[in-house]
């Protein structure tokens, strides 16, 4: 063998490597308050409930849980059609104003829903069912047809925008199938 540094021993210099020495530093659990630290966003970036600084299109607002805290810009589907049709968020899309929010299209389709689900419960607010509809519509355009038990989260400047359109005292919010589903 004609390297010129066959042996370790015949390398120059002092090289001491150390277990771990090229990964990252971990962040400490109990990291100061962020006018403390050198990144005041560290803290929040842990939970974004706590706010919207992931918000890339403007629209977002702080949703429940940590699974339904992304923007439309996060997610590749949504973000190809919003990107292509150079918006900032996808609900200044005409497609999700006019198949999401528009009160005829939603009440058109509510006849189908009736015909899948049966009648509705004479209690149950409208505005529910309209929110329903409206996050199906969503989920068809973008996605197409999931199948049983199979859920996307949604956007949370989507789920802003239908609950601004159709409110309600009380939201569930997204959940998983249930394993019988």
């Amino acid at each position: 063998m004609d390297n010129e540094y066959a042996d370790l021993n015949d390398i120059p210099g002092n090289i001491v490597i150390q277990p771990y020495m090229f990964e990252p530093p971990q962040r400490p659990n109990n990291q100061e308050s962020s006018e403390e630290s050198d990144n005041g966003d560290e803290d929040d970036q842990r939970d974004r409930r706590i706010n919207t600084f992931w918000c890339e299109c403007g629209a977002c607002q702080s949703m429940r849980t940590l699974a339904e805290c992304v923007c439309c810009a996060e997610m590749q589907a949504v973000n190809f059609i919003r990107e292509s049709s150079d918006l900032e968020c996808i609900t200044h899309h005409q497609t999700f104003i006019d198949n999401c929010l528009n009160v005829r299209v939603l009440e058109v389709r509510l006849h189908d829903y009736i015909q899948r689900e049966g009648p509705l419960d004479d209690n149950e607010p409208i505005h529910e069912v309209y929110r329903h509809i409206a996050y199906r519509r969503f989920v068809l355009w973008i996605w197409h047809k999931l199948g049983k038990g199979n859920r996307k989260v949604l956007p949370a400047c989507v789920v802003s925008r239908i609950r601004q359109s159709f409110p309600s005292e009380t939201y569930t919010g997204f959940q998983y199938p249930c394993p019988d589903s």
